[in-house]
């Protein structure tokens, strides 16, 4: 569904992505990388938020770079931004209503996103300032659902949550999968990433370096070390 060739992007005078190249389709892709690896801005650039300076973004054959993020939304694609990025002054249910959007054979209402998340139906009028981390990241998760995408990007979703609740969050990502749902996982917590994926695309200065079996990869010390700079004590 979402073809990335070639892509390069140049913020400023730093080339930040150097020809990357990624396929996203009814599945799920976990993309890791070190820090300043080009993670975010990938992320950014497939919603239009960065310009690409040459290479091609395509969504379902349309040519989507050069698109106003809004109109990349339109399309179907859903994106999560890490820092969940809530509304403090706005109620859980207000933040569904907003994007609450029907789509032809969508399922995603407000009430299945209270099935799915049952502390959001318990915190419904509770401002966005008012709800935990993770209370937040399962509203962004939401708010972007009930727009019924066909592709979710998920940029680093279970940064500064508790272990127990991102054990949650990788069924819930599983399942929304298992709907047929592409997504795309940003991610640097490495048990999250090889948990959902079979194979993991590793990001390095600006390029899809290289893919990887998550089993080799997490048998693999060396590799962890030298290309993510995490051992076996922090990726869990």
């Amino acid at each position: 569904m979402l073809e990335i060739r070639d892509v390069h992007v140049h913020l400023g005078k730093s080339h930040i992505l150097q020809g990357v190249s990624l396929d996203v389709g009814e599945t799920l892709v976990s993309l890791i990388g070190r820090n300043g690896m080009g993670k975010t801005t990938l992320c950014k650039t497939i919603m239009g938020l960065y310009p690409v300076s040459s290479g091609e973004i395509r969504y379902q054959d349309v040519e989507i770079s050069g698109m106003k993020p809004y109109e990349i939304a339109r399309l179907g694609i859903g994106y999560v931004p890490q820092g969940r990025r809530v509304f403090p002054s706005l109620t859980v249910d207000e933040h569904l209503r907003l994007t609450d959007q029907e789509r032809p054979g969508g399922v995603w209402t407000i009430q299945r996103i209270y099935d799915l998340f049952p502390r959001l139906g318990e915190r419904k009028q509770n401002l966005g300032a008012n709800l935990s981390g993770g209370e937040q990241q399962m509203l962004a998760i939401g708010r972007v659902l009930v727009a019924n995408p066909a592709i979710l990007i998920l940029d680093e979703p279970t940064e500064g949550i508790a272990p127990a609740l991102i054990e949650t969050l990788i069924q819930v990502f599983r399942d929304i999968a298992a709907e047929g749902i592409g997504i795309l996982m940003i991610e640097q917590n490495l048990h999250v990433a090889t948990s959902l994926a079979d194979r993991v695309s590793i990001m390095i200065n600006g390029k899809v370096a290289m893919q990887m079996e998550s089993e080799r990869l997490l048998q693999d010390e060396t590799a962890k070390n030298q290309l993510l700079g995490v051992s076996t004590a922090e990726s869990h």
